[in-house]
């Protein structure tokens, strides 16, 4: 990459620059083509944008069914109109074409023409944008395509009815997935306003800015853009090199900058989105991304091109999206067939808490609402490699349904319909990278000797395995609000790397037991010598402390650390966070704590979250657990007690787990001080007797019930005052007199 030039040299922290309070990108269309004589991507991206950062979905959905009626017939139309694959060549190319200059002559700061007419009282998109080279920005004008929607309907009109269209598109529901991606997809291939009302752009080291003139609020801004746009040779993203085979390739390379020298993007992981992507390869490439099916790529004209199309339906950070292309072979090998035929087998989950929770996320295609997902214990799955490492890499395609099947007994449904796994040219910088669909994994974990010469030769690509097929759950399906909380992600993939590890070995619970022993070991020496030889700052599972998860008003933030290139190689988080998770399962059991990650993985994905995130996960800890000290039971109630929202359920679940009103007097007077917080009426009693018998600790619980202005709990109150007045001491007497009376 080349030098910052606006980038404060005293801090290492990446910013993230998109405005996600003011507008949201709900979906990207890619049409990319991969030139590896320049070494650059170019092409375009359609932005889809809404203006309900909200996410809100309590918009009245008969309108929205309403509002999209005719859509079949509507796809059908616009495919004979634009053509179903591809948009008229010679079209594209004017719309993508990139200026000459290289990336040497091309300063960081670049806009178009006419930036300076626009002013500080014209709203701003801005999208978190780095080492691109950005010639247009134009407004989508999809008047053909909503017209034939709107023809349908005798009803329709709006102020702005393109605005409406794609709000409407926007909100279409999940059961139209696929005819909503297809309308996506044809409003991506209209062509540009032609109102003269231009769009303006400017881009700096880190972002990329665009305005329309006369444009003041979010609101009124368009909500489809396309960007036209090439990629640099050094852009930070993606890495251009040669395969084990010395042929060249190109890959996302889970650069620090995530993916804005890419495609302009907003980075922030609140800013989830779906998205569709074209892309043209050379024909003797293969093209790996992330994408829900397996595509056959068809013939690009009469280009020595081919063309492949991946999309997906749930929404996901931009960081997520995933791309390899290279002169790939897919791995055949012998599949055992218990485990291949339609990976259809029961998982056994009579362990497991009936909990009735149902999705808590927006509305998308949900595979843990899917029966058959529920039983799907081997999804599809492929490995790719160059040539030369083909027969090493059968060793991966044998382990990889065998933890699979694992990964599906310990934590359930799999997130995602399918899996690719690539052996990653040398240089990639890590053992393996996880991604919707498809796993990067370095040749390191490959076996050097036979497939027969037993099963210990297979374990670091085993155990490497279980630990990137983890983050589907941790990490993918369920996210970090906050980047630098990857704890959440690396230590849960790490402590279930081991669980699953062993279950796809099939190990006895003492084998299970000392192998997890040895691994322990083994990364308390990591983690001790890391303390010691690393920066304090770099050690810190929660950098920004109080201020995690929190932005700015427009929505942009930094991340901490996030471009010290010593970060990049150390293990304290995923370490730390394995010990902590290690050492709530000594205390709780271990199959109530792999309980305990299917109910939170059935509450919580599809969701982002916080390390605060923990009420939830204290209420399944109670009930997978009776088995604590007194302590314990204190510091619960406490944690409990700054929560603002508590259930019903849950304070009768603490009630009926622990016998608490029969518990020492420490833990009573948590328990009356929640009961009275919540007004849980069923224990008012409790309070009565702890108020009578404990009069030494419950001074102060008087004013607890008066505070509230609850008529009952005020005269539970005084009842109890009546009842131990001429008992109680005369100056606790009078202090609760005074509150009271």
């Amino acid at each position: 990459m080349e030098p910052d030039k606006d980038l404060n040299r005293d801090t290492d922290d990446l910013p993230l620059r998109a405005n996600t309070n003011h507008i949201l990108v709900r979906h990207y269309v890619l049409d990319l083509t991969v030139n590896f004589d320049r070494k650059v991507i170019s092409g375009s991206v359609v932005l889809f944008l809404d203006r309900d950062v909200s996410v809100c979905r309590s918009r009245d959905m008969d309108t929205v069914e309403d509002g999209t009626k005719g859509l079949g017939e509507t796809t059908t139309r616009m495919e004979k109109m634009f053509g179903a694959s591809e948009r008229d060549g010679a079209e594209f190319q004017a719309l993508s074409a990139v200026g000459s200059q290289t990336a040497a002559e091309t300063e960081n700061i670049q806009s178009s023409h006419s930036w300076e007419t626009t002013s500080d009282g014209d709203f701003t998109l801005v999208l978190d944008c780095c080492d691109l080279d950005v010639s247009k920005v134009e407004e989508v004008d999809v008047t053909s395509v909503s017209s034939m929607v709107a023809s349908e309907r005798s009803d329709v009109s709006s102020v702005n009815p393109q605005a409406a269209f794609i709000q409407n598109l926007i909100s279409v529901p999940s059961s139209r997935w696929r005819q909503k991606h297809q309308l996506f997809l044809l409003c991506s291939r209209a062509h540009g306003a032609q109102d003269g009302s231009s769009l303006h752009f400017q881009r700096d080291r880190w972002s990329l800015q665009v305005r329309k003139k006369g444009v003041a609020t979010p609101q009124e801004f368009p909500r489809a853009l396309r960007i036209c746009y090439e990629t640099r040779p050094t852009g930070g993203s993606v890495r251009w090199t040669k395969d084990q085979d010395n042929r060249v390739c190109v890959y996302t390379a889970g650069s620090p900058i995530n993916n804005r020298a890419l495609f302009p993007c907003q980075e922030p992981p609140v800013a989830m989105s779906t998205w569709h992507a074209t892309v043209r390869a050379p024909s003797e490439c293969v093209v790996l991304m992330s994408g829900e099916e397996q595509t056959v790529p068809t013939e690009d004209g009469d280009t020595p091109f081919l063309i492949w199309n991946y999309y997906v339906t749930m929404p996901m950070p931009a960081s997520t999206f995933t791309l390899a292309v290279g002169h790939w072979h897919q791995v055949t090998a012998e599949i055992p067939p218990a485990l291949e035929r339609g990976g259809l087998s029961v998982t056994d989950y009579s362990g497991m808490v009936d909990d009735g929770i149902c999705c808590s996320h927006g509305d998308y295609p949900c595979r843990f609402t899917e029966q058959l997902a529920r039983s799907q214990r081997v999804i599809p799955h492929r490995v790719f490699g160059p040539v030369c490492l083909l027969q090493k890499a059968q060793g991966v395609l044998k382990l990889l349904p065998q933890c699979l099947a694992a990964a599906h007994t310990v934590l359930g449904v799999h997130p995602f319909p399918r899996l690719d796994v690539l052996i990653v040219p040398a240089g990639f910088s890590s053992l393996g990278m996880a991604s919707p669909h498809i796993i990067f994994l370095s040749q390191s974990v490959l076996y050097a000797g036979s497939l027969g010469s037993g099963e210990n030769g297979l374990s670091l690509c085993g155990s490497r395995m279980c630990h990137e097929i983890a983050h589907s759950w941790f990490g993918l399906v369920i996210g970090a609000r906050d980047w630098t909380e990857e704890w959440i992600s690396e230590g849960f993939a790490t402590y279930l790397e081991d669980i699953i590890w062993a279950q796809a070995q099939h190990l006895s619970l003492q084998e299970t037991a000392e192998q997890s022993d040895l691994k322990a070991l083994l990364r308390w020496r990591r983690l001790s010598d890391e303390l010691q030889n690393s920066e304090e700052a770099l050690q810190i599972l929660r950098p920004n402390m109080e201020n995690t998860g929190q932005a700015s008003e427009s929505g942009s933030s930094t991340v901490k650390h996030a471009l010290n290139p010593d970060k990049t190689f150390m293990q304290v988080h995923y370490l730390k966070g394995y010990f902590l998770l290690r050492f709530l399962a000594s205390q709780v059991g271990e199959q109530q704590f792999i309980d305990f990650f299917r109910l939170f993985v059935k509450k919580y994905h599809g969701q982002l979250i916080l390390s605060q995130v923990r009420l939830y996960t204290i209420n399944l800890i109670i009930v997978l657990s009776s088995q604590v000290m007194s302590d314990q039971l204190v510091m619960l109630l406490e944690l409990l007690l700054e929560e603002e929202e508590l259930s019903t359920a849950t304070v009768r679940a603490l009630q009926r787990t622990y016998n608490l009103q029969n518990q020492d007097a420490e833990v009573q007077h948590r328990w009356c001080e929640l009961v009275v917080k919540h007004a849980y009426t069923r224990a008012y009693r409790d309070v009565e007797h702890f108020l009578v018998h404990d009069q030494a600790m419950g001074v102060y619980l008087y004013g607890e019930l008066m505070v509230q202005e609850d008529p009952e709990q005020q005269a539970l109150a005084r009842r109890c005052l009546s009842l131990v007045t001429e008992q109680m001491d005369q100056s606790a007497r009078r202090v609760v007199e005074e509150m009271v009376l």
